[in-house]
């Protein structure tokens, strides 16, 4: 692959990531520390910004510490005595620059903040055109930065490496044998840039005052401290500033850099990689490039079981069993002013229909049931907790496998509807068509045989009494026919009491097997409506940030480069 073909498929890439990272970013708000996603946007901020300036200049940066040679190494890489150098004090209190290449540089080098600027033109003295270096030179489009210690005791000049830092294409550590160990070196600088180690290199610089056999055990030495900042693929590259040791071959490495003309595009790469690597453990002080954050993974999701059970909760708490109660009582009572022995059906209709105290039997009504509150009683201290943990059960359940941020928009979201959740089941209750005004088939055949019941027994008492009245005023009747020596109208007294009192203890089980079968009709009704107010009100916010966390899931895997 051509180096042009590389980096239109570098910038393709690094597009598609931006873009990614940006989405990532918005679905993270509200839900990720804030630091973090101000870190992300800042990235987006600086890799735009670098874009729109010159993609032929190539930037390097020599960072180090006072004493390290820096200034000595810059030197005697650009091949021309610009930097100030001195071995016991910084010297540096300013960025300054060799620009190889000087159109378009200077919208660069004003973003970069660089005031000394220093415009060289050609190959430098002693160095062979024909090596990749000084084809470099010759073809321009490089710019080398001398920096202040980034150890200064001066606050701006730590500011200004920080900064650079983050903006440079090619980060060059120039260490010295004496403090290439330097904790804060390592914890500060190197440790957090670990996923840019595509675009660092590492000096170990004046190797001159080490025994020639000591140079290898120290290179060893700060390879194995590097790897354990993260940096497994730098090379670290002995030279010496002083006698030129070493020295081209930190050249080679700069121009290969250059030549390819994707180091900023890949600087641009990494930064978003560990900006988004970041959003991903969704934690302040995580480390960027250490690989999978830790508590991230595939959410839960809402299962079946868990709604079911939710809705079961809502509907104990909401006193639904209560109101299913009172319709198998109400059918009770309605069946026996419909089905009883007349005589007494009015001690079925005396008592009050148990529906109409809860204000949920409202025959004839046209308004919107919805619009009707139930007189069930106030929800109790302990269904108030238990509907907070059923929900706050669901919630845990459904979020986990995602990052503590996560889990804890997860449960936030369950609670949405929190203040209105009462008044809904309230109108869920309400709005269910508990079927309490429709009777059984069977009550209109029973209350025919009552009725008929009780219009044999009248007819017998009736026929009794004028037989009675007849006798008592001396008027000759005909005997009342018998049937078995049994007068009619006295068979027809105790039959008809007899059959209406039988027919109503028969029917009691009857009744009872139907208020059974209305109360369950009702509460498994009841469930359904609830269950949808479970799904309206927590369900389906739970549905949707885990939705939202999965969609920042996939935007943090492409910023990241995952397909």
């Amino acid at each position: 692959m051509s180096p042009r073909t590389a980096s239109a498929t570098d910038q393709s890439a690094l597009e598609r990531q931006l873009q990614a990272l940006e989405e990532a970013v918005r679905l993270g708000r509200d839900r990720i520390p804030e630091p973090v996603l101000d870190q992300a946007l800042s990235v987006v901020g600086r890799s735009g910004e670098r874009r729109r300036l010159s993609a032929e200049h190539t930037v390097v940066g020599f960072f180090g510490a006072t004493g390290s040679g820096k200034s000595s190494l810059f030197n005697a890489v650009s091949g021309v005595e610009l930097a100030r150098a001195a071995a016991t004090r910084p010297t540096t209190s300013e960025a300054l620059a060799a620009v190889w290449g000087a159109e378009g540089s200077g919208p660069l080098l004003d973003w970069l903040q660089v005031g000394q600027r220093h415009q060289l033109e050609g190959v430098a003295p002693g160095v062979d055109p024909g090596t990749a270096w000084g084809r470099v030179q010759e073809q321009g489009g490089l710019i080398l930065l001398d920096l202040p210690d980034f150890d200064s005791i001066t606050t701006a000049h730590r500011q200004i490496v920080e900064r650079l830092a983050g903006q440079v294409d090619v980060l060059v550590w120039v260490l010295d044998p004496q403090k290439y160990a330097d904790a804060a070196l390592h914890r500060d600088f190197l440790e957090p840039m670990a996923s840019h180690q595509g675009v660092t290199l590492v000096v170990l610089n004046q190797v001159d005052r080490l025994a020639e056999q000591d140079v290898p055990r120290v290179v060893a030495s700060l390879e194995q401290i590097l790897a354990q900042d993260g940096l497994t693929q730098v090379t670290v590259m002995p030279a010496s500033a002083r006698t030129g040791a070493g020295v081209d071959r930190v050249r080679e490495q700069i121009a290969r850099v250059a030549t390819d003309r994707h180091a900023a595009t890949e600087r641009m790469l990494s930064d978003v990689r560990s900006a988004a690597a970041l959003l991903e453990t969704g934690l302040v002080d995580a480390t960027p490039g250490s690989g999978e954050p830790s508590g991230s993974g595939e959410v839960a999701d809402v299962g079946t079981a868990e709604v079911r059970r939710l809705s079961a909760a809502l509907a104990q708490a909401s006193g639904a069993e209560t109101v299913a109660q009172a319709v198998g009582q109400s059918y009770r009572l309605e069946a026996g002013s419909r089905t009883g022995w007349p005589v007494v059906r009015w001690l079925a209709k005396v008592r009050r229909d148990p529906l109409r105290r809860l204000n949920l039997r409202r025959e004839g009504s046209t308004d919107d049931p919805r619009l009707h509150r139930t007189s069930l009683p106030e929800r109790s201290p302990a269904q108030r907790a238990a509907v907070d943990g059923a929900i706050r059960t669901f919630a845990e359940t459904a979020s986990q496998g995602a990052p503590e941020a996560w889990r804890a928009s997860i449960r936030r979201s369950a609670r949405t509807h929190m203040d209105t959740l009462p008044d809904d089941l309230d109108q869920a209750i309400s709005a269910t068509d508990l079927q309490s005004g429709r009777g059984s088939w069977w009550w209109h055949v029973v209350n025919v045989l009552q009725w008929l019941a009780l219009l044999a027994a009248v007819v017998g008492l009736g026929w009794l009494g004028v037989l009675a009245g007849a006798a008592y005023l001396q008027f000759q009747l005909p005997p009342a026919p018998q049937v078995e020596g049994f007068p009619i109208p006295t068979l027809l007294v105790v039959g008809g009491l007899l059959f209406g009192i039988l027919l109503a203890l028969l029917t009691a089980p009857l009744v009872r097997l139907g208020a059974s079968q209305r109360a369950s009709r009702a509460r498994r009704r009841l469930r359904e409506s609830l269950g949808e107010v479970a799904e309206r009100r927590v369900v389906a916010p739970v549905r949707a940030e885990i939705d939202r966390y999965r969609a920042f899931r996939q935007a943090v895997g492409m910023a990241r480069g995952r397909r």
